[in-house]
């Protein structure tokens, strides 16, 4: 098997008993990225000499002093979200303002995952400031999914997912506000999880005291998973809302896992939300999986309500906070979505947004009667497979038209809105071959809880042994109506 073939835990095993080095790591994944990155442009800007320099400390002995922490990876190769700086690396937030970029100062984020072992080994491709289904940008254009190269990867983490599937790492930190760990996860066949908000530590962001977007882990499986958000969890003095990690990691959690008694799932929200045939199938044939576990796994959903223009109300004004300046002064190099949802956000009255904050709480009040009687709550992980890699998103969904360019993502807003972790994993494979996936939900602050059914459905399933591949031409399927 080649290094790249290794999964994380396997890779991190084999470098804490010293049968490989970090630098070997390196070089393994430079030569990956070197042989499928001109097919996919996952990770657009490498740092292999930063990368070389880091392994070396690691081998002479620097830089361990976490070495045997929860989540130490020992100087295993990661790749970092285009929106995350990096010190003395490139970063451009997928923006023609910021394409000459170079930070001084790391995130708070990665240096945790330095200081824990891990090597930056490049930054992986997003949509422009993170808005968006289909990753591309006007820096560095488009990435394509390596399932079928002709179909997007998603986003707005989808090159930290396409450098996953394709072997070019072991493992990809990334965001997520509305899906962007997990659709990309789901688009691509890997594992993304949105942690619970305050769970990893968004550092430098100006929504401080905003819980809608998170900064999270994403792999090739699902203990590999519980291995990153190891290295990612704690208390941050930069971050008002984090909390100190568990005394039981997420890796050890994963391992014991048991499995849930109670299972609430839908496919559609009583009709509320459009999803394809073919993907609600596979979906709903993949809940068998529960049942033989000994799972009880009934259909129920939580009403909606009017909680996708709650989630568009209170997404704008993140917008307007982070955006409002370069609308200003920058109008001409943003692209549409991200002006349409600033002003959407700056044209809204006090009163609808307090509106959405009472809808939000409503639906969190909703939520939190569902775990009283269940301990997961399970729904596809997006309503359609992947698109046309030239399309934004997908302009409708089982023949049902949608009105923006976050409509679509409503299966994953409402676990946003509702505070809990949820992790992306796959279920099979449409009649196109286009992976498809479940997420599974737990309460607020029980991440592990996820984890751990996430890991148990994955065994049965097997579905991360597929991984990873080589990339793969293709052609477009016909769109379902």
């Amino acid at each position: 098997m080649e290094l790249h073939q290794l999964s994380a835990r396997e890779a991190v095993a084999r470098l804490a008993r010293r049968e490989v080095s970090p630098l070997e790591l390196v070089e393994a994944a430079a030569a990956r990225i070197a042989a499928v990155e001109p097919e996919v442009n996952a990770l657009p800007t490498l740092c292999l000499d930063r990368a070389r320099a880091h392994a070396k400390r690691l081998m002479q002995g620097e830089g361990r002093e976490m070495e045997g922490a929860p989540g130490w990876l020992g100087g295993l190769p990661v790749s970092i979200k285009d929106l995350t700086d990096v010190a003395g690396v490139r970063t451009t937030y997928g923006s023609p303002i910021f394409q000459d970029h170079v930070p001084a100062r790391s995130h708070p984020v990665v240096q945790r995952i330095e200081a824990r072992g891990g090597i930056v080994i490049g930054k992986s491709n997003t949509p422009e400031f993170g808005a968006g289904g289909s990753t591309f940008n006007e820096v560095f254009g488009r990435t394509r999914n390596p399932w079928n190269t002709s179909l997007t990867c998603g986003g707005s983490t989808g090159g930290g997912a396409v450098s996953l599937a394709t072997g070019e790492v072991w493992l990809a930190q990334g965001t997520d506000h509305g899906g962007s760990l997990r659709r990309p996860g789901t688009y691509c066949s890997v594992v993304g999880l949105r942690p619970s908000p305050g769970r990893v530590t968004r550092g430098t962001v100006n929504n401080l005291f905003a819980p809608l977007s998170v900064q999270g882990p994403m792999a090739r499986n699902i203990p590999d998973l519980a291995l990153f958000l190891d290295t990612m969890a704690g208390w941050c003095p930069e971050d008002p809302l984090t909390y100190d990690a568990p005394a039981v990691s997420y890796s050890q959690a994963v391992a014991e896992a048991r499995p849930p008694r109670r299972v609430a799932f839908t496919m559609d929200y009583n009709g509320a939300l459009p999803i394809d045939r073919e993907t609600r199938a596979i979906c709903t044939a993949a809940l068998r999986h529960f049942e033989e576990m000994g799972c009880i796994v009934e259909e129920y959903a939580p009403d909606l309500a009017d909680l996708t223009d709650a989630f568009l109300a209170l997404r704008s004004q993140n917008f307007v906070v982070d955006r409002e300046i370069q609308m200003q002064t920058h109008r001409e190099l943003l692209k549409p979505d991200i002006i349409w949802n600033t002003e959407l956000g700056l044209n809204a009255t006090p009163s609808r947004i307090a509106w959405a904050d009472r809808e939000r709480a409503a639906f969190y009040r909703r939520m939190v009667e569902l775990f009283r009687r269940y301990d997961i709550f399970v729904t596809p992980s997006a309503g359609t497979p992947a698109f046309d890699v030239m399309l934004r998103n997908p302009t409708s969904i089982a023949g049902r038209k949608l009105e923006n360019y976050m409509a679509g993502s409503m299966f994953n807003a409402a676990m946003t809105l509702a505070g809990s972790p949820a992790v992306a994993v796959p279920c099979g494979f449409d009649q196109y071959g286009r992976p498809v996936g479940l997420q599974i939900a737990a309460p607020s602050r029980r991440d592990e809880v996820a984890l751990q059914a996430a890991a148990l459905f994955e065994r049965s399933t097997g579905l991360d042994r597929k991984l990873p591949i080589d990339p793969r031409p293709g052609v477009v399927p016909p769109d379902e109506t």
